[in-house]
């Protein structure tokens, strides 16, 4: 094995432990927030700075082997890839800190479970974890045949969160007193819809790193 092999493996393997990190981040911010359990919500808050060491290292290592050993075509579309996965990583980890925060700060008591189930929010948890799984399996594999499943799956999420405008206008009309808890919570499923994005944006990275293709521009090819 070549010695830039070895290196593009240990750049994997990072990324890969990071994501794995961030993924238990998200799954334990949507266990917290559902079972206001603020023990948890802590947890996820004290490793958030875990996620921040991965990102410095992933960015460090890339653009050593950037330097060292001017990749060309598909190593470099890799490791330009991996730098703006990592971002977004990042960006999700901070997502799920702001998630248990809200719980930790016991910012809303007691939300009402009607109003929850009204606005999926168990749904948007679920997918979005679904779509980082995905993304994960699709860079693990590299095999982007499931690429638009994922893209998919952020349309759904899109379309939840604007449902949620309407219902939270709603409720807060009939409930004048539940004003400020419903804009934090806007704000919280507003974060879900970002986590979306940014796995949009992950599953479009790797179909550049190994398709040469620019998802976000139609589908275009690099020469």
């Amino acid at each position: 094995m070549k010695h830039t092999e070895k290196e593009i493996l240990l750049l994997k393997e990072q990324i890969n432990e990071m994501w794995r990190l961030v993924i238990s981040q998200l799954e334990k911010a949507k266990d917290a927030f559902l079972n206001n359990d603020v023990e948890l919500a802590l947890e996820v808050i004290s490793r958030e700075k875990r996620v921040n060491v991965y990102d410095l290292k992933v960015d460090n290592d890339c653009e050593n082997f950037i330097a060292l050993y001017s990749p060309v075509a598909i190593d470099l579309r890799l490791v330009l890839s991996l730098i703006k996965i990592s971002a977004a990583l990042e960006r999700i980890g901070d997502f799920a800190e702001g998630i248990a925060r809200f719980v930790a700060d016991k910012d809303c008591k007691d939300l009402d479970d009607d109003l929850l189930e009204k606005l999926q929010m168990e749904k948007m948890f679920d997918i979005i974890i679904g779509m980082l799984y995905d993304c994960y399996a699709t860079l693990d594999s590299e095999n982007t045949k499931i690429s638009g499943k994922i893209l998919a799956k952020d349309k759904i999420v899109n379309r939840i969160y604007l449902n949620s405008i309407s219902v939270l206008s709603e409720y807060t009309r009939a409930n004048p007193d539940f004003t400020e808890c419903g804009y934090k919570l806007f704000l919280l499923v507003r974060k879900l819809e970002r986590v979306g994005d940014h796995c949009s944006n992950i599953v479009e990275e790797i179909v550049f790193y190994i398709d040469a293709k620019i998802l976000k521009h139609g589908g275009l090819s690099i020469d």
